[in-house]
């Protein structure tokens, strides 16, 4: 019988421990050991922050129902992780032994890193439900004492959803409250442009973000590092794109969120061998420690590089999905050791994100979310309000029956296209039938290449030889541009989604040859071409 150890009991734990004693029945040992005794729904925190949830309400015990499965629970903090002695220390000096370790702890929260930062000094926080309590009383105060607000993600940070989220919540809050005209909103941030999201962007994110902050009249800085924090006071450096000082800014505020870096948890951190510099657990396509064969890693504490080289540093997020999808491949290649047979499950790090805008939402389907994608799809609308409280409450009635993937949402799930485990040569499914950007056809070299992205963002960067007629330009512009109908011609944007739109157009309006490029970037590199800026 062999003992594996679940280090961690949140959103990747908690469903390890389920999936791990349904592949493997009841003839091996399973612990979870975390360091409180609550499971908390952490994708809630942004409702606790301004009342909308309190703590009874996406909080609950871990030990009864882990108990309803045979699955042992320890509520404490581990001191040391023994990896070559394959054993967990805790302050007590007692020891837990295990033969395999999946480490999900998630991160340790990184405010040091910026003077004046964090729940202990001027900033607030909602990476966890004590924090979103913590701002939730100093909201409050807000609301009896409006002024401005600033809101966003520091230097390093890799999840921004949250703060976005955050952001169109209290300004709908606010709103509701009848004194949104008494509270400037900024919103500041490592991103190198609004909607960036630490991922490139997620289809049309950007230019649906940057329309809703000015829609609701939420201005903002990127490529912004913050040096410093005072009380009501915060020192940002904005950088230009080559990554120099464009503007100092010293922004005032009564009531700031700001998220943080992240790092990894001291005791998995200090093991020799396991980590990165930032304390990330370094894992194989297998989800494995390169140099501990029977330690395993899934969730934030995992080690995955940024997208791309940013002027500001920003991380890559680990979404909720993504998460689920490293889970079962750990559960699989334990199971696979156990049995003899070589580990060899790969998750498919697909993202499935709805973030909640207060009185409607977001959602973006990124597969894979690491790009480059096969599906790369961006939304906006009421349905996604509701949506996201609909999975709080399912993710947490889940949680209690202790089942990590029902076989309804399986099946779901797998007929859009959203599948845990690689599975290659299969269809994709809907998805990548109806919301697949850029045509993975051989594009004609001779055709002309029309950008339908606004000038400024043509400006930043463009396929050499490239023309641009803008989207809100395009159905008068191309018959000028383009007089024949039988011209070839590709089209592309920043993810592909625009383009497609333009593609459309093209075609109802006779025109015979027309290609979806996807994104300029991608276009690019597809075409052998250069990216040209404009000045």
């Amino acid at each position: 019988m062999a003992h594996i150890v679940v280090l961690g009991a949140g959103t990747g734990g908690m469903p390890a421990a389920y999936e791990l004693r349904e592949k493997l029945g009841k003839d091996h040992r399973i612990t979870v050991v975390n360091a409180v005794d609550y499971f908390q729904f952490v994708p809630s925190n942004p409702w606790i922050a301004v009342g909308w949830r309190n703590r009874d309400q996406i909080t609950f015990p871990i030990r009864p129902y882990l108990a309803k499965k045979n699955i042992e629970f320890l509520a404490q903090p581990v001191s040391k992780i023994d990896a070559e002695g394959s054993a967990l220390e805790f302050p007590d000096g007692s020891r837990l032994t295990y033969d395999y370790l999946i480490i999900a702890t998630g991160p340790k929260l990184a405010f040091d890193e910026v003077e004046g930062a964090g729940p202990k000094q001027f900033t607030h926080s909602i990476c966890t439900v004590d924090h979103a309590e913590e701002a939730y009383k100093d909201y409050q105060q807000l609301v009896e004492n409006p002024g401005p607000v600033i809101i966003g993600a520091l230097p390093g940070a890799s999840c921004f959803g949250p703060a976005y989220e955050y952001a169109f919540i209290v300004n709908r809050d606010l709103s509701r409250r009848k004194i949104r005209n008494k509270v400037p909103m900024t919103y500041i941030t490592s991103e190198p442009y609004i909607g960036h999201l630490g991922l490139g962007g997620v289809g049309d994110s950007k230019s649906m973000l940057e329309s809703e902050m000015r829609n609701n009249d939420i201005k903002w800085i990127t490529n912004a590092k913050v040096t410093k924090i005072e009380d009501g006071k915060m020192f940002v450096t904005e950088l230009d794109e080559l990554g120099q000082i464009k503007k100092e800014h010293e922004v005032p505020f009564k009531f700031s969120m700001m998220l943080p870096a992240f790092k990894g948890v001291d005791p998995v951190a200090s093991v020799d061998g396991l980590c990165n510099p930032r304390g990330m657990v370094i894992v194989d396509e297998y989800q494995r420690s390169k140099k501990f064969k029977n330690i395993f890693s899934a969730g934030v504490c995992v080690a995955i590089p940024p997208v791309e080289v940013t002027p500001v540093p920003t991380g890559t997020p680990k979404t909720g999905y993504m998460i689920e999808s490293m889970v079962s491949a750990i559960v699989h290649n334990i199971w696979a050791d156990l049995n003899g047979h070589t580990p060899d499950s790969k998750g498919t790090w697909n993202a499935f994100c709805l973030a909640d805008m207060g009185d409607t939402g977001a959602a973006f389907i990124a597969l894979p979310q690491i790009p480059p994608r096969n599906v790369n799809w961006f939304k906006k609308g009421r349905w996604v309000h509701w949506a996201k409280i609909a999975f709080e409450k399912y993710f947490i009635y889940k949680m209690k029956q202790g089942s990590s993937e029902p076989i309804y949402e399986k099946h779901v799930l797998k007929w859009i296209g959203i599948e845990r485990l690689q599975n290659k040569g299969k269809n994709m499914g809907l998805f990548s039938n109806l919301f697949s950007t850029g045509s993975t056809q051989e594009l004609p070299s001779t055709a002309m290449v029309i950008d339908v992205r606004s000038a400024a963002e043509f400006a930043t960067g463009h396929v050499e030889g490239a023309i641009n007629i803008p989207l809100d330009q395009f159905n008068a512009g191309i018959q000028k541009m383009v007089p024949h109908k039988e011209t070839p011609v590709i089209l592309c944007c920043l993810s592909g989604v625009r383009s497609q739109q333009a593609c459309h157009i093209m075609k109802q309006q006779g025109y015979q040859a027309v290609f979806n490029g996807g994104g300029a970037v991608q276009l690019a590199q597809r075409l052998n071409k250069e990216l040209k800026r404009m000045g």
